[in-house]
Protein backbone atom coordinates (compact mmCIF):
# COMPACT_ATOMS: atom_id res chain seq x y z
CA UNK A 1 0.00 0.00 0.00
CA UNK A 2 1.15 3.51 -0.88
CA UNK A 3 0.07 6.77 -1.08
CA UNK A 4 0.78 9.67 -3.36
CA UNK A 5 0.07 13.09 -1.52
CA UNK A 6 -1.45 16.12 -3.71
CA UNK A 7 -2.57 19.29 -2.79
CA UNK A 8 -4.38 21.84 -5.00
CA UNK A 9 -6.45 25.14 -5.67
CA UNK A 10 -9.55 23.59 -8.25
CA UNK A 11 -12.10 21.64 -6.20
CA UNK A 12 -14.02 21.71 -9.61
CA UNK A 13 -11.19 20.48 -12.13
CA UNK A 14 -10.10 17.57 -9.84
CA UNK A 15 -13.80 16.05 -9.02
CA UNK A 16 -14.50 16.48 -12.90
CA UNK A 17 -11.31 14.75 -13.77
CA UNK A 18 -11.86 11.89 -11.01
CA UNK A 19 -15.42 11.27 -11.55
CA UNK A 20 -16.17 11.91 -15.25
CA UNK A 21 -15.05 8.88 -16.43
CA UNK A 22 -17.04 5.30 -16.53
CA UNK A 23 -14.47 3.63 -15.08
CA UNK A 24 -15.02 5.57 -11.49
CA UNK A 25 -17.32 5.11 -8.46
CA UNK A 26 -18.30 6.92 -5.47
CA UNK A 27 -16.93 4.71 -2.01
CA UNK A 28 -17.54 6.77 0.17
CA UNK A 29 -18.33 10.49 1.42
CA UNK A 30 -19.03 12.58 4.45
CA UNK A 31 -20.35 16.43 4.37
CA UNK A 32 -21.41 16.22 0.58
CA UNK A 33 -24.56 15.46 -1.42
CA UNK A 34 -22.27 12.76 -3.40
CA UNK A 35 -24.88 11.64 -5.96
CA UNK A 36 -23.88 14.37 -8.53
CA UNK A 37 -20.45 16.28 -9.64
CA UNK A 38 -21.95 19.58 -9.30
CA UNK A 39 -23.58 18.72 -5.79
CA UNK A 40 -19.94 17.58 -4.51
CA UNK A 41 -18.53 20.83 -6.03
CA UNK A 42 -20.47 22.65 -5.00
CA UNK A 43 -20.63 22.03 -1.36
CA UNK A 44 -16.81 21.68 -1.24
CA UNK A 45 -16.35 25.00 -2.49
CA UNK A 46 -18.97 26.27 0.19
CA UNK A 47 -16.84 25.15 3.06
CA UNK A 48 -13.52 26.41 2.01
CA UNK A 49 -15.11 30.23 1.57
CA UNK A 50 -14.85 29.95 5.80
CA UNK A 51 -10.85 30.58 4.71
CA UNK A 52 -10.86 32.47 1.42
CA UNK A 53 -7.15 33.31 2.65
CA UNK A 54 -6.55 29.33 1.73
CA UNK A 55 -4.94 29.02 -1.82
CA UNK A 56 -4.36 25.10 -1.82
CA UNK A 57 -7.53 23.90 -0.41
CA UNK A 58 -7.82 21.12 -2.69
CA UNK A 59 -6.32 18.00 -0.38
CA UNK A 60 -6.12 14.49 -2.54
CA UNK A 61 -4.75 11.73 -1.88
CA UNK A 62 -4.17 8.12 -4.20
CA UNK A 63 -4.16 5.07 -2.32
CA UNK A 64 -2.92 2.23 -4.21
CA UNK A 65 -2.19 -1.55 -3.99
CA UNK A 66 0.03 -4.09 -5.35
CA UNK A 67 -2.27 -5.97 -7.56
CA UNK A 68 -0.92 -9.41 -5.66
CA UNK A 69 -3.44 -7.82 -2.80
CA UNK A 70 -6.53 -7.84 -5.70
CA UNK A 71 -7.62 -10.96 -4.46
CA UNK A 72 -7.18 -9.73 -0.45
CA UNK A 73 -9.23 -6.51 -1.37
CA UNK A 74 -13.17 -6.10 -0.92
CA UNK A 75 -14.89 -2.21 -1.87
CA UNK A 76 -15.62 -2.28 1.79
CA UNK A 77 -12.31 -3.09 2.57
CA UNK A 78 -10.84 0.09 0.60
CA UNK A 79 -12.69 2.26 1.98
CA UNK A 80 -12.43 1.09 5.49
CA UNK A 81 -8.71 1.93 4.68
CA UNK A 82 -8.87 5.40 3.74
CA UNK A 83 -10.95 6.39 6.41
CA UNK A 84 -7.98 4.67 8.87
CA UNK A 85 -5.35 6.63 6.51
CA UNK A 86 -7.02 9.68 6.93
CA UNK A 87 -7.42 9.74 10.94
CA UNK A 88 -4.00 8.75 11.19
CA UNK A 89 -2.55 11.76 8.88
CA UNK A 90 -5.02 14.13 11.32
CA UNK A 91 -7.75 14.57 8.21
CA UNK A 92 -10.50 14.73 10.85
CA UNK A 93 -13.91 16.61 11.19
CA UNK A 94 -14.07 17.94 7.66
CA UNK A 95 -15.64 17.14 4.64
CA UNK A 96 -14.26 14.19 2.17
CA UNK A 97 -15.18 11.84 -1.39
CA UNK A 98 -13.39 8.76 -1.64
CA UNK A 99 -13.42 7.56 -5.63
CA UNK A 100 -12.53 4.18 -6.88
CA UNK A 101 -10.91 3.53 -10.10
CA UNK A 102 -10.60 0.87 -12.39
CA UNK A 103 -8.58 1.99 -15.72
CA UNK A 104 -4.76 0.60 -14.39
CA UNK A 105 -4.42 -3.06 -13.39
CA UNK A 106 -2.77 -2.17 -10.03
CA UNK A 107 -6.32 -1.20 -6.97
CA UNK A 108 -6.30 2.77 -6.15
CA UNK A 109 -8.90 4.81 -4.91
CA UNK A 110 -9.15 8.58 -4.34
CA UNK A 111 -9.61 11.02 -1.54
CA UNK A 112 -11.05 14.28 -2.62
CA UNK A 113 -10.84 16.27 1.10
CA UNK A 114 -11.36 19.98 2.00
CA UNK A 115 -8.45 21.51 3.81
CA UNK A 116 -11.03 23.73 5.76
CA UNK A 117 -12.38 21.62 7.96
CA UNK A 118 -15.94 21.94 9.51
CA UNK A 119 -15.03 24.51 12.34
CA UNK A 120 -13.15 26.66 9.73
CA UNK A 121 -10.16 25.62 10.96
CA UNK A 122 -7.11 24.84 8.38
CA UNK A 123 -6.38 21.04 8.00
CA UNK A 124 -2.06 21.32 8.44
CA UNK A 125 -0.02 19.39 5.62
CA UNK A 126 3.31 19.78 7.21
CA UNK A 127 5.36 16.73 6.12
CA UNK A 128 2.48 15.04 5.28
CA UNK A 129 4.89 13.20 2.84
CA UNK A 130 6.89 11.52 5.73
CA UNK A 131 3.86 10.82 7.69
CA UNK A 132 2.17 9.46 4.81
CA UNK A 133 5.10 6.74 3.97
CA UNK A 134 5.14 5.91 7.45
CA UNK A 135 1.31 5.00 7.91
CA UNK A 136 0.88 3.47 4.29
CA UNK A 137 4.04 1.05 5.80
CA UNK A 138 2.62 0.52 8.89
CA UNK A 139 -0.73 -0.34 7.25
CA UNK A 140 0.38 -2.95 4.87
CA UNK A 141 2.71 -5.06 7.23
CA UNK A 142 -0.35 -4.73 9.87
CA UNK A 143 -2.77 -5.87 7.19
CA UNK A 144 -0.60 -8.21 5.11
CA UNK A 145 -0.12 -6.45 2.40
CA UNK A 146 2.70 -6.83 -0.43
CA UNK A 147 5.57 -4.73 0.64
CA UNK A 148 7.62 -3.60 -2.59
CA UNK A 149 11.03 -4.54 -3.55
CA UNK A 150 12.12 -0.84 -3.59
CA UNK A 151 12.86 2.18 -5.87
CA UNK A 152 13.99 -0.15 -8.44
CA UNK A 153 10.37 -1.49 -9.27
CA UNK A 154 8.76 1.69 -10.09
CA UNK A 155 7.75 2.70 -13.38
CA UNK A 156 9.91 5.54 -14.09
CA UNK A 157 8.15 6.72 -17.29
CA UNK A 158 4.58 6.62 -15.53
CA UNK A 159 6.44 9.26 -12.62
CA UNK A 160 4.94 13.27 -12.49
CA UNK A 161 6.15 16.48 -11.53
CA UNK A 162 7.96 16.36 -8.01
CA UNK A 163 8.00 12.23 -7.92
CA UNK A 164 9.51 12.14 -11.22
CA UNK A 165 12.67 14.67 -10.07
CA UNK A 166 12.82 12.73 -6.93
CA UNK A 167 13.66 9.50 -8.80
CA UNK A 168 15.69 11.10 -10.86
CA UNK A 169 18.00 12.84 -8.42
CA UNK A 170 17.81 9.24 -6.35
CA UNK A 171 18.72 7.44 -9.55
CA UNK A 172 21.68 9.86 -10.35
CA UNK A 173 22.67 9.68 -6.69
CA UNK A 174 22.76 5.77 -6.20
CA UNK A 175 25.09 5.61 -9.67
CA UNK A 176 27.49 8.58 -8.75
CA UNK A 177 27.80 7.03 -5.31
CA UNK A 178 28.86 3.83 -6.67
CA UNK A 179 31.90 5.85 -8.02
CA UNK A 180 32.75 8.97 -6.04
CA UNK A 181 35.53 9.03 -3.41
CA UNK A 182 35.23 12.83 -2.42
CA UNK A 183 31.87 15.37 -1.73
CA UNK A 184 33.64 17.32 -4.76
CA UNK A 185 33.43 14.48 -6.99
CA UNK A 186 29.68 14.49 -6.14
CA UNK A 187 28.66 17.66 -6.41
CA UNK A 188 30.74 17.79 -10.44
CA UNK A 189 28.89 14.64 -11.03
CA UNK A 190 25.65 15.82 -10.03
CA UNK A 191 25.87 19.34 -11.63
CA UNK A 192 26.25 17.85 -15.00
CA UNK A 193 22.75 16.32 -14.69
CA UNK A 194 21.37 19.63 -13.12
CA UNK A 195 21.47 18.65 -9.75
CA UNK A 196 22.65 21.11 -7.10
CA UNK A 197 23.91 20.29 -3.86
CA UNK A 198 22.66 22.14 -0.51
CA UNK A 199 24.56 21.61 2.88
CA UNK A 200 22.95 22.60 6.44
CA UNK A 201 25.54 23.67 8.65
CA UNK A 202 25.39 23.41 12.45
CA UNK A 203 24.56 26.92 13.67
CA UNK A 204 27.48 29.40 14.04
CA UNK A 205 29.81 26.14 12.85
CA UNK A 206 31.06 24.68 10.02
CA UNK A 207 29.58 21.50 10.89
CA UNK A 208 26.86 20.42 8.40
CA UNK A 209 24.42 18.56 9.81
CA UNK A 210 22.02 17.91 6.95
CA UNK A 211 22.11 17.77 3.00
CA UNK A 212 19.26 18.52 0.00
CA UNK A 213 19.29 18.38 -3.54
CA UNK A 214 17.84 20.56 -5.51
CA UNK A 215 16.27 19.64 -9.14
CA UNK A 216 14.62 22.45 -11.56
CA UNK A 217 14.26 24.46 -8.48
CA UNK A 218 12.64 21.71 -6.00
CA UNK A 219 14.04 20.89 -3.28
CA UNK A 220 14.21 17.67 -1.36
CA UNK A 221 16.23 16.67 1.82
CA UNK A 222 18.78 13.88 1.25
CA UNK A 223 16.32 11.60 3.49
CA UNK A 224 13.52 12.42 1.89
CA UNK A 225 15.20 10.46 -1.29
CA UNK A 226 16.32 7.42 0.48
CA UNK A 227 17.73 7.23 4.40
CA UNK A 228 21.14 6.13 2.31
CA UNK A 229 21.69 9.55 1.16
CA UNK A 230 21.40 11.61 4.33
CA UNK A 231 24.00 13.54 5.04
CA UNK A 232 25.72 10.94 7.79
CA UNK A 233 25.39 7.99 5.34
CA UNK A 234 26.34 9.29 2.28
CA UNK A 235 30.04 10.28 4.25
CA UNK A 236 29.77 7.03 5.74
CA UNK A 237 30.06 5.70 2.06
CA UNK A 238 32.30 7.90 0.42
CA UNK A 239 34.69 6.74 3.36
CA UNK A 240 34.24 3.61 2.81
CA UNK A 241 35.00 3.84 -1.01
CA UNK A 242 38.16 5.59 -0.47
CA UNK A 243 39.39 2.62 2.06
CA UNK A 244 38.91 0.07 -0.42
CA UNK A 245 40.52 2.50 -2.86
CA UNK A 246 43.51 2.83 -0.36
CA UNK A 247 43.61 -1.42 0.27
CA UNK A 248 43.28 -1.79 -3.48
CA UNK A 249 45.95 0.47 -4.15
CA UNK A 250 48.20 -1.14 -1.80
CA UNK A 251 47.61 -4.42 -3.33
CA UNK A 252 48.37 -3.65 -6.45
CA UNK A 253 52.22 -2.36 -5.58
CA UNK A 254 53.56 -5.07 -4.23
CA UNK A 255 57.11 -5.90 -5.56
CA UNK A 256 56.99 -8.33 -8.09
CA UNK A 257 59.63 -10.39 -6.33
CA UNK A 258 57.05 -10.64 -3.12
CA UNK A 259 54.32 -11.73 -6.01
CA UNK A 260 56.40 -14.13 -7.23
CA UNK A 261 57.62 -15.18 -3.81
CA UNK A 262 54.06 -15.87 -2.64
CA UNK A 263 53.30 -18.19 -5.49
CA UNK A 264 56.58 -19.95 -5.19
CA UNK A 265 55.29 -21.08 -1.51
CA UNK A 266 52.44 -22.27 -2.69
CA UNK A 267 51.99 -26.04 -3.26
CA UNK A 268 52.45 -27.74 -6.21
CA UNK A 269 48.83 -28.91 -6.68
CA UNK A 270 47.62 -25.16 -5.29
CA UNK A 271 49.82 -23.47 -7.87
CA UNK A 272 47.82 -25.31 -10.49
CA UNK A 273 44.73 -25.13 -9.24
CA UNK A 274 45.39 -21.01 -9.45
CA UNK A 275 46.51 -21.69 -13.11
CA UNK A 276 43.39 -19.46 -15.30
CA UNK A 277 42.92 -20.74 -18.67
CA UNK A 278 41.59 -17.53 -20.36
CA UNK A 279 45.12 -17.09 -20.48
CA UNK A 280 49.06 -16.06 -19.24
CA UNK A 281 49.43 -13.13 -16.52
CA UNK A 282 52.49 -11.50 -15.59
CA UNK A 283 53.11 -13.67 -13.14
CA UNK A 284 52.75 -17.11 -14.87
CA UNK A 285 54.82 -15.86 -18.17
CA UNK A 286 57.92 -15.15 -15.63
CA UNK A 287 57.14 -18.64 -13.88
CA UNK A 288 56.80 -20.33 -17.14
CA UNK A 289 60.42 -21.66 -16.99
CA UNK A 290 60.30 -25.05 -18.59
CA UNK A 291 61.29 -25.52 -22.37
CA UNK A 292 59.66 -25.62 -25.32
CA UNK A 293 58.45 -29.08 -26.04
CA UNK A 294 60.09 -30.89 -28.99
CA UNK A 295 58.64 -31.36 -32.45
CA UNK A 296 56.74 -34.55 -32.62
CA UNK A 297 58.37 -35.46 -35.71
CA UNK A 298 61.87 -36.29 -33.85
CA UNK A 299 63.01 -39.50 -33.36
CA UNK A 300 64.70 -41.37 -30.54
CA UNK A 301 67.94 -40.91 -32.03
CA UNK A 302 67.76 -37.11 -32.45
CA UNK A 303 66.28 -36.68 -29.18
CA UNK A 304 69.46 -38.97 -27.47
CA UNK A 305 71.99 -36.68 -29.77
CA UNK A 306 70.34 -33.66 -28.23
CA UNK A 307 70.22 -34.30 -24.94
CA UNK A 308 74.22 -35.70 -24.98
CA UNK A 309 74.75 -32.20 -26.46
CA UNK A 310 73.30 -30.44 -23.77
CA UNK A 311 75.15 -32.27 -21.11
CA UNK A 312 78.64 -31.90 -22.85
CA UNK A 313 77.90 -27.89 -22.98
CA UNK A 314 76.94 -28.21 -19.72
CA UNK A 315 80.35 -30.41 -18.37
CA UNK A 316 82.24 -27.91 -20.25
CA UNK A 317 80.75 -25.04 -18.53
CA UNK A 318 81.41 -26.17 -14.64
CA UNK A 319 84.90 -27.19 -15.48
CA UNK A 320 85.93 -23.90 -16.48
Amino acid sequence: MIAKVITGKSFGGCVRYLLEREQSKVLDSAGIRDYDIKAIIADLNAQRKMRPQLGNAVGHTVLSWSNEDRAKLTLEKMAKHAREYMEKMGIKNTQYVTILHTDKKHPHLHIVYNRVDNDGKTIDNFNNWHKSRKICREMTEHYGYYLGKGKEKVTRQALRGNDRLRYAIHDALKSIMARAMTWKQVETMLAGQGIAIHYKYRSGTNEVQGISFEKDNVKFKGSAIDRKFSFAEMEKQLRETRAMEATQSITNSRPLAEKVREVLQQPEEQRLHTYEPQGWGLLDALLDTYSPPEPESMDDTERRRRKRKKQEAQSRGISR
